[in-house]
């Protein structure tokens, strides 16, 4: 069976999560901690890679790493639903509306979402530590002001402005969903494809919509509370908002195999 390697609260993961659901893929779902993760990473990759990692059997591969590659393969796969339009160039454009997300608006505005967590260690562990015992996320929290300076570096936070980079990052993509949603509540044609589950995945994480896998825990520090109030009522989030509850279908993550007896 595969078996899906991911940290909780990360919209890259989110997004594979949310096509293993809705195309009922059976696989095993494990959740690791940023940081205490790369060990093995380095054991079935060969490398610092990060998550989402889907581990395949020899014969389709391998294991597969980065969110891109493995929901290709997934589409591929696993064609029923299909997530890209049957039309040619709305599958493009659906595909260039994914590259924008992935590759701009969510690298961005990362920074600023993870800014905001590492104000509180405590509540960045519980976070990231969803999944994981309460021993675990205790002993994780005490390492992560450790981390911390790796965990700015490695994503860019090189200081206030990169910071609020990522604050008009989330601005654009509200502003861009908002807009382009307007006409059939979706961002290609009208239905469901890559390019509403990646927006919804990205901005999930300045919106953080109820009662679903990207929910954040409560209590929240004042540091998060601040940094979601200021964008809890553009037009975009309330986008996100109902995409959410019409067609992620899971309110929670879960550990160990997707199929249950």
């Amino acid at each position: 069976m595969l078996e899906l390697l991911h940290f909780r609260c990360s919209p890259y993961n989110e997004k594979v999560r949310w096509a293993l659901d809705l195309k009922r893929v059976p696989h095993t779902r494990t959740p690791l901690l940023p940081g205490p993760h790369l060990p093995r990473m380095r054991k079935l990759t060969g490398s610092d890679s990060f998550t989402p990692l889907l581990v395949r059997d020899t014969a389709d591969g391998g294991p597969l790493n980065g969110s891109a590659a493995i929901l290709d393969w997934l589409e591929a796969r696993y064609p029923t639903p299909a997530l890209l339009p049957a039309d040619e160039a709305e599958a493009a454009r659906a595909r260039d509306i994914q590259r924008r997300f992935d590759d701009d608006i969510g690298l961005r505005g990362r920074r600023a979402a993870l800014a905001a967590l590492l104000a509180s260690p405590a509540y960045f562990a519980a976070v990231f530590g969803a999944g994981h015992g309460r021993l675990a996320r205790a002993a994780y929290a005490l390492t992560v002001p450790l981390a911390a300076p790796l965990v700015r570096k490695g994503n860019g936070i090189a200081g206030a402005a990169a910071i609020a980079d990522g604050h008009a990052a989330f601005v654009e993509g509200l502003d861009y969903v908002a807009r382009e949603a307007a006409a059939t509540g979706y961002l290609v044609g009208r239905g469901f494809t890559v390019a509403d589950r990646t927006a919804a995945s990205m901005l999930a994480m300045c919106v953080d919509p109820p009662d679903s896998p990207m929910a954040r825990p409560r209590p929240m520090p004042q540091s998060s509370t601040s940094f979601l109030e200021r964008y809890a009522t553009h037009p975009g989030a309330d986008w996100v908002r109902g995409i959410y509850p019409r067609h992620r279908h899971a309110r929670a993550d879960f550990n160990g195999p997707s199929i249950r007896p």
